[in-house]
């Protein structure tokens, strides 16, 4: 089982998008059969076989283990992945080009980067999955605050500027054994908390009685 399994067929992710299914997948991190399903989901057995057929023709669960029950056999499935992102691959038509984009300081330049970010290391992960083979891969998450905006800009050509000289020291274009690597260094704002609807302007909780 894969840690993190990218979709990249729109069928399969069209597939993986029913709330049912996706209840199911998240229940089959752990092998179970239709049966047991049917009791955590609380749904008919035959209903839960339907969805596991779809999610098993696209390859979101597979079998695991076939067993005798008196004149019957039971099917063990298992998803393919504790989690699951969509890639833009799926939605291959329209999905971003960081090309369209020239600011380094645009939004969408910055979406589109992890786009594609997203559809490539999909791509590598399968491909070393099946290869059995580890992917060399390296990144850096964190957190700083700015007093200012004139520091945040600072910050960003300092960075910029600091990444070109460590780019400059390393890259070699001609080694004849090189191996090519994707670099992305990204900033943005931090999501606010969403807000507790139970709660006042004054941080009170509401009486509803």
């Amino acid at each position: 089982m894969l840690e993190i399994a990218v979709i990249e067929d729109p069928a399969a992710a069209e597939a993986s998008l029913d709330p049912i299914r996706t209840r199911i997948l998240r229940e089959l991190v752990v092998p179970a059969s239709a049966t047991q399903l049917a009791v955590r989901v609380g749904l008919p057995r035959q209903k839960v076989n339907y969805h596991l057929r779809a999610l098993e023709k696209h390859g979101l669960v597979e079998l695991v283990e076939e067993r005798r029950k008196g004149n019957m056999t039971e099917r063990i499935l298992q998803a393919t992945a504790s989690s699951y992102l969509i890639s833009p691959q799926a939605l291959a038509s329209v999905s971003p080009d960081p090309g369209r984009f020239s600011s380094h300081f645009s939004a969408f330049w910055l979406l589109a980067l992890a786009g594609r970010m997203v559809q490539e290391m999909g791509k590598l992960i399968a491909g070393a999955a099946a290869a059995r083979q580890k992917l060399a891969t390296f990144a850096v998450d964190g957190e700083v605050t700015f007093r200012t905006a004139a520091d945040r800009a600072a910050f960003a050509e300092e960075l910029g500027v600091a990444v070109t000289r460590l780019v400059d020291k390393y890259h070699d274009g001609d080694a004849p054994r090189g191996r090519r690597h994707r670099l992305v260094v990204a900033l943005h704002p931090v999501l606010k908390p969403a807000k507790d609807p139970t709660q006042t302007p004054s941080g009170k909780e509401q009486d509803n009685d």
